[in-house]
């Protein structure tokens, strides 16, 4: 079955794109607004660009062709923190998907906690395991027809971890519980890990 894309609609191609590309890890980025508010919210189209100058990518699409809170907070702020979202917090998590205003925290309506960051002057999430704080690098605008999506390339500038997640520099499997995001309404804990070995 061969598929051309440009004959299906957004809504059919983004049930296909986020069902077939999976697991996704989830990105849940605090930023902040002009006058100081915390927005929070998660976004799947997200992963490490590169380690050398370490830097990662997050895609927010446009609503009605405004920008969303995050993109805006992060474009006019030029920083941000990234949480990896684990099993134990995902529920809060999902629920700062709401519809809120751009001057109404969705933190205010989970129970999770603002800790200081380091080298940015947004604060990250107390209970999330793994931060990484991050000044925007550049902005990327994509149009399509009536649709837009910011890809935002940030900086990782400071990396917060807890104690005795880290291993031999890496973030021990044992340890780590991060939540992926399928399609639909699914989301995946971690399975059966195993090793491999390139070749030479």
């Amino acid at each position: 079955m061969r598929i051309d894309p440009t004959e299906w609609t957004k809504t059919e191609r983004y049930r296909f794109l986020t069902s077939a590309v999976t697991p996704r890890p989830i990105a849940f980025v605090t930023t902040v607004t002009k006058n100081g508010t915390v927005n929070a919210a998660p976004f799947s189209y997200f992963n490490v660009v590169s380690a050398e100058p370490p830097l990662l990518s997050i895609s927010v699409g446009r609503k009605e062709g405004a920008m969303k809170d995050t993109a805006r907070n992060i474009t006019e702020s030029g920083e941000f923190v990234v949480q990896l979202a684990e099993a134990d917090m995902i529920q809060a998590v999902n629920d700062t998907s709401m519809n809120a205003g751009p001057e109404e925290s969705e933190l205010r309506h989970v129970p999770l906690n603002t800790a200081d960051s380091q080298a940015v002057n947004v604060p990250g999430i107390l209970e999330a395991r793994v931060r990484l704080e991050c000044k925007l690098e550049k902005h990327l605008i994509f149009e399509e027809g009536a649709s837009a999506t910011d890809l935002l390339i940030g900086r990782i500038v400071s990396i917060y971890t807890e104690d005795g997640l880290l291993k031999e520099g890496m973030v021990s499997p044992d340890e780590w519980k991060p939540v992926a995001r399928l399609g639909g309404k699914k989301y995946a804990e971690i399975g059966r890990v195993f090793e491999l070995e390139r070749p030479q």
